[in-house]
């Protein structure tokens, strides 16, 4: 991209008195006023940087400003076009949580807007700078601090391949871990809200996070330690709310799981099986289920494991319940392709958003909706007279009111007016969309996340953007 394409991509944000404005996108638009960066102020703050955690740490050429200002979020139609919105002024890479720390201080004594990023994969435009200004990438802090009975301590940084080894050679495995293991802890917790272990364990914020050490959006950023559960305002939160520099998560003891790949003639079948393996012990560490046409978007496609024409039910199961989630499975017409002691990771790689990516690389037509509801599988007719040429693909999670399917919908796009109307035709038939084509925080826990944002972020500085004020509905 040259200069002059950057400099076009930034002026979207002229808001013009001073201001740097946000075109409307979607179905919502919420202001937020920032007042636009001087070159003398974004000077002060990288040669600032510079000094508290090295020089090499900070870049401004534009490559390192555009990779971290972009993120999965083309994806979604709705959002494609409109980002990235923003582009970082300052990219900063500390070294170290304390670095960290360091960057946050430095970033508020010049009033300049701060968004953090992790590694791995952003969907929302959640990691966009919408306003430029200082980013903070924490991937190079990424030290195992602990690990002992139950919980590992790690840097923002750390990765969940890294996690996941020192773990393993104290015999446990982490709780939840997202189905892109290159992620880093904190920018899972940040952006995330549960993968693998789902299953058994919720989502990030049902008891994962013993502590989060938080970093202020102040002059002198001192960290503050969040326990549970005071610290779940601060998962899924998109930084809006302190910086994390370290987290405390949850580990299981460690057990010895293998692949396993059944596939049905009818999705009444599969449904059925996956909800008697929620109750399977030990419980599955993944269940994912496929309608028949999203399993032919799979590419390499390896036919005796995922027959193309049948729908898929996969779990990531114990070695010693292979024979009792195959008899459940023959009960409910099903049969057994594939028992596979490496299968895990393929299984993994066929869950979640990595779905949405398969599916649209070789159907751009589609795009998804993140669901919930008894009418996904007790009314699917209903919900495909709604949505014409719809796919399916189901994950057992465990939510508040026990095991049950979340769910990507992919369906055809003809433009937000038309999907948005659909949106409201699904809950017609208890399907509930959580909105994945919005950048603005959603969820039922927004109150918390506006106390903690008011501790720890006093001027708003955090993510600006991201985060609706109190008064206007999402």
């Amino acid at each position: 991209m040259s200069d002059s394409t950057l400099a076009a991509s930034r002026s979207g944000l002229d808001g013009g008195a001073g201001q740097r404005a946000l075109p409307g996108f979607g179905r919502a638009r919420l202001p937020v006023d920032v007042p636009a960066l001087e070159p003398a102020t974004l000077d002060a703050l990288a040669g600032e940087l510079a000094t508290l955690v090295g020089a090499q740490a900070v870049r401004r050429d534009q490559a390192s400003r555009l990779s971290a200002s972009t993120d999965w979020a083309h994806m979604s139609p709705v959002l494609e076009p409109l980002l990235p919105g923003g582009v970082a002024d300052v990219v900063v890479r500390p070294p170290d949580a304390a670095g960290i720390a360091s960057a946050v201080g430095a970033a508020h004594r010049h009033r300049v807007p701060v968004t953090v990023r992790g590694q791995g994969t952003g969907n929302y435009g959640q990691g966009i700078p919408l306003y430029g200004g200082l980013v903070i990438d924490t991937s190079a802090a990424a030290r195992i601090l602990s690990v002992e009975d139950g919980w590992l301590t790690a840097e923002a940084g750390a990765s969940f391949v890294l996690m996941e080894k020192a773990a393993a050679a104290a015999g446990q495995e982490l709780a939840i871990l997202p189905s892109t293991v290159g992620s880093t802890i904190g920018g899972f917790i940040a952006g995330g809200s549960g993968g693998t272990g789902s299953i058994a364990n919720g989502a990030i914020w049902d008891g994962y996070l013993r502590s989060l050490l938080v970093v202020p959006c102040t002059d002198d950023a001192t960290p503050v330690a969040v326990p549970y559960p005071e610290n779940s305002a601060h998962a899924h939160a998109f930084g809006v709310c302190g910086v994390l520099a370290t987290a405390t998560v949850a580990l299981r003891p460690a057990r010895r799981w293998t692949g396993l790949f059944t596939s049905f003639p009818a999705l009444s079948g599969a449904v059925a099986a996956g909800e008697e393996l929620f109750d399977l012990e030990p419980t599955p560490r993944l269940l994912s289920l496929d309608e028949a046409g999203i399993v032919a978007t799979y590419r390499p496609l390896d036919a005796t494991a995922l027959p193309p024409d049948r729908v898929s039910l996969r779990g990531i199961v114990t070695e010693d319940s292979v024979d009792a989630a195959a008899e459940v499975v023959r009960r409910h017409g099903g049969r057994v392709d594939a028992v596979r002691p490496r299968g895990p990771a393929h299984i993994t790689s066929l869950s979640y958003n990595h779905t949405t990516y398969r599916v649209r690389k070789l159907r751009p037509e589609l795009t998804h909706l993140q669901c919930m509801g008894p009418g996904l599988t007790r009314r699917r007719d209903e919900v495909a007279a709604i949505a014409p040429e719809s796919l399916l693909h189901l994950e057992g999670f465990l939510t508040a009111h026990g095991r049950d399917w979340v769910s990507m919908l992919f369906l055809r796009y003809d433009g937000n007016d038309d999907l948005y109307a659909r949106m409201e035709r699904l809950a017609d038939v208890e399907v509930h969309v959580d909105d994945p084509h919005t950048w603005e925080l959603h969820h039922g826990r927004l109150d918390a996340v506006r106390a903690a944002a008011a501790r720890f972020d006093p001027d708003g500085l955090l993510n600006p953007g991201k985060l609706p004020p109190a008064d206007v509905p999402t």
